[in-house]
């Protein structure tokens, strides 16, 4: 009986923090969305010297409740689930671990402020609240666009590396020698990306009549280059049809996600997925 407890205890504590199908699952998620845009606006603000200086113990104490509610959840997520190491090696076990230990460490290390960029990592925790009902369909559409844009995209990525070589090699030769900046091929190769992605640092630039003619030429082609990738997805975007549907479920013992509706059982492991309803 108290075996039984114990584990309906944890399947709620489950379904609060791994699903967001329940009032309680939406709730947390919807606060843990609150807390990671707060910890992330603290880590901004210490970076400003005149707040840090004013601010700096009113950061402080606003880091160490973050951290703390943050640690909270680690542990319930790793206890709440039936294989913890599944949770724990996974892409946002690591995350959640990388973005919650440079506090502690500050104790202990003076210098760990260098850290401060592990805790901006909170802000890929955001990427898990898509798990929203609202956003699971919209999620999953662009995901498969790009899943199936991605053999389109590797052969234009591919075509813009092999037009920068030979646009670079030319610009060399035309501009090598007239004090312009083209000293050898890679640092041309520089140019042409920056000239081809309409960015135009202007720290090199042609002086020959030749030259500038050739980068006019690659400043118009930049413009057709910035579209062609977001047409690609924009075409498989349109193509995906009806809006998605799927649940928030995820397996408790290899945490894999993503089951429809009506699945029992998980894809990957073959587990049920709430043994507890069954």
């Amino acid at each position: 009986m108290k075996q039984k407890n114990t584990n309906n205890w944890k399947q709620k504590l489950y379904e609060i923090i791994y699903e967001a199908d329940t009032p309680a699952g939406k709730w947390f998620d919807i606060i843990l969305l609150i807390v990671i845009v707060v910890s992330v606006v603290v880590v901004m603000l210490e970076s400003v010297q005149s707040y840090e200086t004013k601010y700096g113990y009113v950061f402080n104490v606003i880091e160490w409740i973050v951290t703390i509610l943050f640690s909270i959840e680690y542990f319930l997520r790793i206890i709440s689930i039936k294989k913890p190491s599944a949770y724990i090696f996974s892409f946002y076990g690591i995350i959640d671990f990388l973005s919650t230990i440079p506090k502690y460490i500050a104790v202990f290390y003076s210098g760990a402020h260098i850290l401060i960029a592990l805790r901006a990592l909170r802000l890929l925790r955001v990427f898990r609240i898509l798990k929203l009902s609202p956003f699971v369909g919209e999620s999953q559409k662009l995901k498969k666009s790009l899943k199936a844009s991605q053999a389109k995209i590797s052969v234009f990525l591919l075509t813009v590396i092999i037009l920068t070589i030979i646009l670079g090699t030319i610009m060399y030769l035309v501009e090598y020698g007239k004090g312009s900046g083209f000293d050898n091929i890679p640092k041309s190769m520089y140019w042409a990306i920056v000239t081809l992605t309409t960015v135009g640092y202007g720290d090199i630039a042609p002086i020959t009549p030749l030259g500038q003619f050739i980068a006019s030429i690659i400043m118009i082609l930049g413009y057709g280059i910035i579209a062609v990738p977001t047409g690609i997805v924009s075409a498989e975007y349109a193509k995906a049809g009806k809006k998605v549907h799927e649940n928030t479920q995820v397996c408790p013992h290899c945490h894999t996600t993503h089951h429809p509706d009506n699945a029992k059982f998980c894809y990957n492991c073959g587990n049920l997925l709430n043994p507890e309803k069954d």
